[in-house]
Formats: structure tokens, sequence, C-alpha cells
């Protein structure tokens, strides 16, 4: 199953001229008025729970099924030190997690330091639903009072199924628990920022790039806007995905090497726990060090159904050098 950048729609919803989608033959409907949002903050968790609604949605012919934006605050200062999601029925039966489209967390009172001048996307899931857990002791700041907010679609070509819900549980550390602050930094073979845009290549669109028949590989160049130490990498990718891998080309270093677990056939599972990096010693990442993301996708001959791919990492570092620490193992 198809499914729209987890990263490069983090703008589709505050830009008015990618309000319907981002391209004219796959607009991503908002179902006004029939979904609710609820925020719950219990002991050390925030968790967003969303829906419930019914599947499939009457937009024939488009991919996801958008809720309502959601605008929320925190009553304080509180550090994000991991994130889960889920999906299931109201009654709390579990559902395929092919059923999520995506779930994003934006901050819009903090610019992106991977794209300047737009907001901060510091957390989210797709099909992975990877669990998150930071290394113990690093977090990412919420300020009490600023304007987060959640952007959720659901997939209306799922099987017809009622009372469709999701949520998003973000960890918080505990009061008064010493805490040292993360940036996040989004990277991507796809382009993932809303100015670049322009600069897709004509085989790729808001849901990826076109993976044609047999094994393909993809590459882009990369340059970071500050040096860190990257302490967890929190991966993206799509069906028929074989590899995810960041690479220091100055140092000749691959430092993230990034392997999912597939079907038979190719159709995504999950990232093992194994293959999600998170090290509270990290690699260091320069702005002078010329970079580069690769992603390996393997379409099967007989099928002829189209398919798009994605590699993506949301990168979670401190500012400046590593201490101690000179070069990175693969991952």
């Amino acid at each position: 199953m198809l499914w729209i950048a987890l990263f490069a729609v983090t703008l589709l919803f505050n830009s008015p001229v990618l309000a319907d989608g981002g391209h004219d033959h796959h607009a991503v409907p908002t179902l006004k008025n029939q979904t609710t949002t609820v925020v719950t903050i219990k002991d050390n968790t925030v968790t967003l729970t969303f829906g419930p609604i019914d599947l499939p949605s009457s937009h024939d012919g488009d991919l996801a099924a958008s809720m309502p934006k959601h605008v929320f605050q925190l009553p304080k200062d509180m550090y994000m030190v991991g994130y889960k999601s889920a999906v299931f029925t109201k009654d709390g039966k579990p559902l395929p997690r092919n059923y999520l489209h995506h779930i994003l967390m934006l901050n819009n009172d903090k610019p992106s330091v991977s794209c300047p001048g737009e907001p901060l996307f510091f957390s989210g899931a797709g099909l992975e639903m990877t669990e998150a857990q930071f290394p113990e002791g690093y977090g990412v700041k919420l300020g009490k009072g600023e304007h987060l907010m959640s952007v959720v679609a659901f997939y209306h070509k799922a099987p017809p199924t009622k009372d469709v819900m999701a949520s998003f549980t973000m960890y918080m550390a505990p009061e008064n628990k010493p805490v040292k602050e993360m940036d996040v930094y989004q990277v991507g073979v796809n382009v993932v920022c809303y100015s670049k845009f322009a600069q897709r290549g004509p085989d790729q669109t808001d849901e990826g790039i076109e993976i044609k028949p047999g094994v393909q590989v993809h590459s882009a160049p990369l340059k970071f806007s500050m040096d860190g130490c990257v302490k967890f990498a929190y991966p993206h990718g799509h069906d028929e995905l074989l590899l995810i891998a960041l690479e220091n080309k100055t140092k000749k270093q691959t430092l993230l090497r990034t392997v999912p677990d597939v079907a038979l056939d190719g159709t995504f599972l999950e990232f093992q726990p194994h293959q999600v990096y998170k090290d509270g010693r990290g690699f260091p990442v320069t702005k002078d060090d010329d970079y580069e993301m690769v992603m390996v996708h393997h379409h099967p001959l007989h099928k002829q159904d189209l398919q798009h791919g994605m590699g993506n990492y949301l990168l979670y570092m401190t500012p400046g050098a590593c201490p101690g620490t000179k070069t990175a193992s693969v991952q």
C-alpha cells in the first residue's frame, strides 16, 4: 500500500499552496465534523487519541482521509524522551499498521533546524510505527504554552471498518529530572523540506520516489546546517524497502545502516529494535563534511502496481561535537 511522505507532508497542512495534498491526483480530504482528538496528560505521558472514524471514507480515488489539525498546549515545560503509536478500533481491537497513513507532531513556535523557515517536525510515525526510547538522560523540550499540532491521516482504502482510532503517546521525563536537550533534524533521499519541493525530479511526488521493477538504488547528497552528536535515529520507509543508509563521504564512513523486516513479497513489517540506532555516546555530523543518503528497493517484476519509496531519518542530536568520540561505527 502506497503512503504519503511522512516527512515532506509536514508542510502540506501549513501551506495554502499545498492544502489539497500537494499534487492534483492524490488530494488528502479532511474529515471535518466527523472526528475528535482528545489530549490526556497523566503521570509522565501525554497521549493524543484520534477518532473514531469509519473507513473507507467517502472520497473514492484518494489515498488517505485526514483528520482536522489539532493544536494543543502543555501546562508546563516538559521533555519528551520517547514515543509510540497505535491503531485500533473503538472497542480496543488492534488493527494492521497499514490502516495508519501518518501521524505527525509539529511545534509551530519553534523553527526547524533542517528546514529553515518551516515549523519543527519533532516526532511522528508512518507504517513502521516504531516505538522510540531515547538514550537515558536525553530529551526534546516542549515548552509551556507552545502551539503544538498533530496531523493525522488514515487509509480509506483499507477494508470497510467501523470506529477506527489511533493514538500517539509521548513519554515525558519526570519533573526535576536532569535532561540534556536534543535538536531534531530530518534527512531523506526524497526531498523533505517544502522550500525545496521545486527541486524534486519528475519521478518524485509527495508519496516518494517512483520505484521501477527490479532492484533500484537511490541516493541524494546532504549537507548539515549544524554540528551535532546524533543519539537516536528514527527510520521511515515504505513497502519493498531493503535498506536505508547515511554515509559521510568526506571521511568515508557509513554512519547508519538500517534494514527493515519484510514479508516474502517485500511488504514492510517493522524495523527490529536492533536496527534502530540508539547510543548515548552518539556519532558526530558536521557542517564541513559531505554526506549522502541512500535507499535500496526491490519491486517484484510481476507486480504491475505503481510503487513509491522513501528513505528517511529523524535524527535526534545534541548541538556541537560528541565528547570523546572521533569516529562512528556502522549501525
